[in-house]
């Protein structure tokens, strides 16, 4: 087939949807299909795009959920898109959060082939949905299927755009992250490691990470927290790392992705303190895949992935008394942490990329089927001119 996968957002930025659509591209292609990517870019920060890639619209930083979304709002974007997509006659369109400005719209309005859209966010209310969705009813009723990654994300979108969705979920490359990676050698020593991976913004709980390793620290002083991810801390995580003088806390920044199962391997235990807003968690796949146990918050995102006392421990969010004490018991006993991570081993194997493009393929197939069904039958939406 000869599939195009649509991103909203900048895709020289990293980010969860980007990350998924490029190893799902890879994952396609490995499988023998013709895949390009269209997304938003940032020129100065384009390098070696690939043949795969085609690049539309600069990115606009916009302040989203808790969180900055790099997306395009050029106006120019349809007469170039609609060129592009009679010039590539796609089998499939893949546009991923569909209905967010401007490039899916632009393409859903264009399009004329067989589309499908994956909903990746919950956003933990419903306020942008509610006041945009009489608007964007008309760019959904484009869409020929409807794929979330998780319930949390169908939980959010099908309130306000009720229809039949699926659910696949995210996938992650398990020879990657669980490859005998070298530890990072200036981290490797007797202290127990507890690793965040995760952009430095306010949703992602680093700051009751600082809180529960403060509590800790005293009680467990060979204990080391390792920060890895791009951006800075807030206020609130330097008044904590100040006010408790926090030793051994290393911010590594944002490092290469082909660095990450290094730090996965140095780690002893991984901690995603979310506050929320989270539809799924690809962190905790790759510390599955890694062999880790995890401590994380108790949010609906997160247990649709690690279950509490199999591979990790759940915490309520926002508390870093519980986020303390739940780090505490597996600071205490190597065997939970062996135990808890080997759990986690066998779980993550359902969330391989080659199973869940398989899945994506098999869907693919089944709406081509049907929505061909629907055009001979006369049920077929008209394409835009």
């Amino acid at each position: 087939m000869k599939i195009a996968l649509v991103s909203p957002y900048d895709f020289t930025w990293p980010g969860g949807v980007t990350a998924h659509i490029s190893q799902l591209g890879n994952q396609l292609v490995v499988m023998g299909h013709e895949v390009k990517i269209l997304a938003p870019f940032s020129p100065s920060r384009l390098e070696n795009p690939g043949l795969n890639f085609v690049p539309l619209g600069r990115s606009l930083p916009i302040p989203t959920g808790g969180s900055i979304a790099r997306i395009s709002l050029s106006a120019w974007l349809y007469r170039k898109v609609r060129s592009l997509l009679r010039q590539e006659r796609f089998d499939v369109i893949h546009l991923h959060e569909p209905l967010t400005p401007y490039l899916p719209l632009a393409v859903l309005q264009c399009s004329e082939s067989v589309n499908v859209g994956t909903f990746h966010a919950f956003h933990g209310n419903t306020r942008m949905y509610r006041w945009s969705s009489p608007l964007l009813q008309r760019w959904f009723k484009r869409l020929d299927g409807r794929i979330a990654v998780s319930g949390a994300a169908l939980s959010h979108v099908e309130r306000f755009f009720p229809h039949d969705y699926t659910i696949i979920p995210n996938g992650v490359d398990l020879g990657f992250f669980a490859a005998d990676a070298d530890p990072v050698p200036e981290l490797r020593d007797d202290k127990i490691n507890i690793l965040f991976v995760g952009r430095l913004e306010k949703r992602k709980g680093l700051r009751y990470l600082l809180d529960a390793y403060g509590r800790l620290k005293w009680d467990f002083p060979n204990t080391r927290l390792i920060i890895v991810g791009p951006g800075n801390p807030d206020r609130y995580c330097y008044r904590i790392l100040a006010e408790r003088s926090l030793q051994d806390v290393v911010f590594a920044g944002a490092v290469d992705y082909a660095m990450l199962p290094r730090y996965y391997r140095t780690a002893d235990i991984f901690c995603s303190p979310a506050t929320g807003k989270e539809s799924f968690g690809i962190v905790l796949l790759e510390a599955m895949a890694a062999g880790k146990p995890i401590v994380a918050s108790d949010i609906e995102g997160y247990s649709s992935v690690v279950s509490h006392e199999e591979q990790g421990v759940l915490v309520p969010p926002r508390d870093g008394e519980a986020l303390a004490e739940g780090l505490a018991r597996l600071i205490r006993s190597r065997r939970l942490r062996q135990r808890m991570g080997a759990k986690g081993r066998d779980t993550v194997n359902a969330y391989g990329w080659k199973t869940v493009a398989l899945r994506v393929v098999d869907f693919y197939r089944d709406t081509i089927e049907r929505t061909n069904g629907s055009k001979s039958a006369g049920t077929r939406k008209t394409p835009a001119p």
